[in-house]
Protein backbone atom coordinates (compact mmCIF):
# COMPACT_ATOMS: atom_id res chain seq x y z
CA UNK A 1 0.00 0.00 0.00
CA UNK A 2 1.40 3.40 -1.01
CA UNK A 3 2.11 5.94 1.70
CA UNK A 4 0.34 9.26 1.34
CA UNK A 5 2.27 12.45 1.99
CA UNK A 6 0.39 15.76 2.22
CA UNK A 7 1.47 18.28 -0.41
CA UNK A 8 4.03 20.96 0.37
CA UNK A 9 2.91 24.57 0.18
CA UNK A 10 6.02 26.18 -1.30
CA UNK A 11 5.60 25.19 -4.97
CA UNK A 12 2.78 27.11 -6.63
CA UNK A 13 1.96 29.59 -9.36
CA UNK A 14 -0.51 32.43 -9.82
CA UNK A 15 -2.12 33.10 -13.19
CA UNK A 16 -3.98 36.33 -13.83
CA UNK A 17 -6.13 36.46 -16.95
CA UNK A 18 -4.40 38.50 -19.65
CA UNK A 19 -1.44 39.50 -17.43
CA UNK A 20 0.76 36.53 -16.62
CA UNK A 21 1.55 35.36 -20.15
CA UNK A 22 5.21 36.49 -20.02
CA UNK A 23 6.15 34.25 -17.09
CA UNK A 24 7.52 36.78 -14.58
CA UNK A 25 4.19 37.74 -13.05
CA UNK A 26 3.36 34.14 -12.00
CA UNK A 27 6.11 34.01 -9.37
CA UNK A 28 5.16 34.96 -5.83
CA UNK A 29 6.77 34.16 -2.52
CA UNK A 30 3.48 34.00 -0.65
CA UNK A 31 -0.23 33.71 -1.34
CA UNK A 32 -2.82 34.02 1.41
CA UNK A 33 -6.54 34.61 1.72
CA UNK A 34 -7.80 31.23 0.54
CA UNK A 35 -10.45 31.38 3.24
CA UNK A 36 -14.21 31.22 3.09
CA UNK A 37 -16.75 31.22 5.88
CA UNK A 38 -20.50 30.97 6.17
CA UNK A 39 -22.07 33.61 8.36
CA UNK A 40 -24.95 32.80 10.62
CA UNK A 41 -27.79 34.58 12.31
CA UNK A 42 -29.67 33.61 15.40
CA UNK A 43 -33.34 33.56 16.23
CA UNK A 44 -34.71 33.53 19.77
CA UNK A 45 -37.83 31.41 20.02
CA UNK A 46 -40.38 32.61 22.54
CA UNK A 47 -40.64 30.28 25.53
CA UNK A 48 -37.44 28.38 24.62
CA UNK A 49 -34.70 29.52 27.01
CA UNK A 50 -32.27 26.61 26.65
CA UNK A 51 -30.82 27.67 23.28
CA UNK A 52 -31.17 29.99 20.31
CA UNK A 53 -31.74 28.80 16.77
CA UNK A 54 -28.78 29.28 14.43
CA UNK A 55 -29.23 29.57 10.66
CA UNK A 56 -26.73 29.90 7.82
CA UNK A 57 -26.34 33.33 6.25
CA UNK A 58 -24.17 34.72 3.46
CA UNK A 59 -20.77 33.39 2.51
CA UNK A 60 -17.84 35.76 3.00
CA UNK A 61 -14.31 35.72 1.61
CA UNK A 62 -11.08 37.32 2.72
CA UNK A 63 -9.00 39.29 0.25
CA UNK A 64 -6.48 37.39 -1.86
CA UNK A 65 -3.03 38.62 -0.83
CA UNK A 66 -0.06 38.18 -3.16
CA UNK A 67 3.48 38.88 -1.95
CA UNK A 68 6.70 38.89 -3.96
CA UNK A 69 10.00 40.61 -4.54
CA UNK A 70 9.45 43.93 -6.32
CA UNK A 71 9.29 43.41 -10.08
CA UNK A 72 10.05 46.33 -12.40
CA UNK A 73 8.03 46.58 -15.61
CA UNK A 74 5.29 44.30 -14.28
CA UNK A 75 1.97 44.12 -16.12
CA UNK A 76 0.36 43.37 -12.75
CA UNK A 77 1.49 46.72 -11.37
CA UNK A 78 0.24 48.37 -14.57
CA UNK A 79 -3.19 46.82 -13.88
CA UNK A 80 -3.01 48.12 -10.34
CA UNK A 81 -2.01 51.64 -11.44
CA UNK A 82 -4.94 51.76 -13.89
CA UNK A 83 -7.30 50.93 -11.03
CA UNK A 84 -5.86 53.29 -8.43
CA UNK A 85 -4.61 56.24 -10.45
CA UNK A 86 -7.23 56.15 -13.20
CA UNK A 87 -10.03 54.58 -11.14
CA UNK A 88 -10.50 52.26 -14.11
CA UNK A 89 -11.23 48.78 -12.79
CA UNK A 90 -10.89 45.81 -15.09
CA UNK A 91 -11.79 42.66 -13.10
CA UNK A 92 -9.90 39.52 -14.08
CA UNK A 93 -10.05 35.88 -13.07
CA UNK A 94 -7.08 34.70 -11.00
CA UNK A 95 -6.02 31.06 -10.63
CA UNK A 96 -3.76 29.83 -7.84
CA UNK A 97 -2.31 26.39 -8.55
CA UNK A 98 -0.46 24.17 -6.10
CA UNK A 99 2.20 22.14 -7.94
CA UNK A 100 3.97 18.86 -7.24
CA UNK A 101 7.70 18.16 -7.61
CA UNK A 102 7.28 17.56 -11.39
CA UNK A 103 5.57 20.99 -11.74
CA UNK A 104 2.21 19.29 -12.35
CA UNK A 105 -0.98 20.75 -10.78
CA UNK A 106 -2.22 19.13 -7.58
CA UNK A 107 -5.02 21.52 -6.67
CA UNK A 108 -6.21 24.85 -8.04
CA UNK A 109 -8.51 27.66 -6.96
CA UNK A 110 -10.14 30.17 -9.28
CA UNK A 111 -10.92 33.66 -7.96
CA UNK A 112 -13.70 35.18 -10.03
CA UNK A 113 -13.72 38.85 -11.09
CA UNK A 114 -10.73 39.93 -8.98
CA UNK A 115 -9.52 43.51 -8.93
CA UNK A 116 -6.73 45.27 -6.99
CA UNK A 117 -7.63 47.20 -3.84
CA UNK A 118 -4.30 47.66 -2.04
CA UNK A 119 -0.61 47.72 -2.87
CA UNK A 120 2.16 48.12 -0.33
CA UNK A 121 5.91 47.96 -0.44
CA UNK A 122 8.23 46.89 2.35
CA UNK A 123 10.12 49.58 4.22
CA UNK A 124 13.66 50.52 3.33
CA UNK A 125 16.26 49.95 6.02
CA UNK A 126 19.95 50.75 5.51
CA UNK A 127 20.86 48.38 8.37
CA UNK A 128 19.11 45.33 6.92
CA UNK A 129 20.08 43.19 3.97
CA UNK A 130 16.57 42.41 2.67
CA UNK A 131 14.82 42.18 -0.66
CA UNK A 132 12.24 44.88 -1.38
CA UNK A 133 8.86 43.14 -1.38
CA UNK A 134 5.51 44.28 -2.67
CA UNK A 135 2.15 43.06 -1.43
CA UNK A 136 -0.96 43.24 -3.60
CA UNK A 137 -4.46 42.71 -2.16
CA UNK A 138 -7.23 41.64 -4.51
CA UNK A 139 -10.96 41.67 -3.86
CA UNK A 140 -13.13 39.21 -5.78
CA UNK A 141 -16.71 38.00 -5.99
CA UNK A 142 -16.08 34.40 -4.94
CA UNK A 143 -13.67 31.54 -5.44
CA UNK A 144 -14.11 27.91 -6.31
CA UNK A 145 -11.91 24.86 -6.10
CA UNK A 146 -11.07 23.47 -9.52
CA UNK A 147 -10.83 19.82 -10.49
CA UNK A 148 -7.26 19.13 -11.63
Amino acid sequence: MATYYPPLGFHFRVDIEGITADGNDVRFQEVSGLNVSVGEFTHNEGGENRFVHRFPDRVSYEKLVLKRGMLKGSKLIGWFKDAIEGFSFSPKDVTVTLLNEEHQPLEAWSFIQAYPVKWSISGFNAQANEIVTETIDLSFQYFRRLEV
